[in-house]
């Protein structure tokens, strides 16, 4: 399963959600301002470290581009629009 989360982890319950239904080794990709729960020195570091360790975290980077965010939790992988296209394909997918 991939789980798209595109809202803020500041603003919305989305990645809370998301973690109660989501098994572990899930692929979660963020993007649009779901990138942010992937940037690092913010509150919710030591919570995605866990997470990445549970999961494969992936992140839009072009989005990441657009809001000038360049340092990241360790354990996210950035994939281009191509790479997301690509994770579409090969899971089913649930929106958060």
């Amino acid at each position: 399963m991939l789980h798209m989360i595109n809202k803020s982890p500041f603003e919305s319950m989305s990645l809370d959600d998301c973690l109660k239904y989501a098994s572990k080794g899930s692929a979660i990709i963020l993007y649009e301002d779901g990138i942010y729960a992937a940037m690092a020195g913010t509150a919710l570091e030591s919570k995605m470290n866990s997470i990445a360790g549970d999961y494969k975290v992936y992140v839009l980077k072009e989005d990441l581009m657009q809001r000038g965010i360049d340092k990241l939790i360790s354990g996210v992988t950035e994939v281009d629009y191509a790479g997301f296209v690509d994770l579409v394909e090969e899971h089913k997918t649930c929106s958060w």
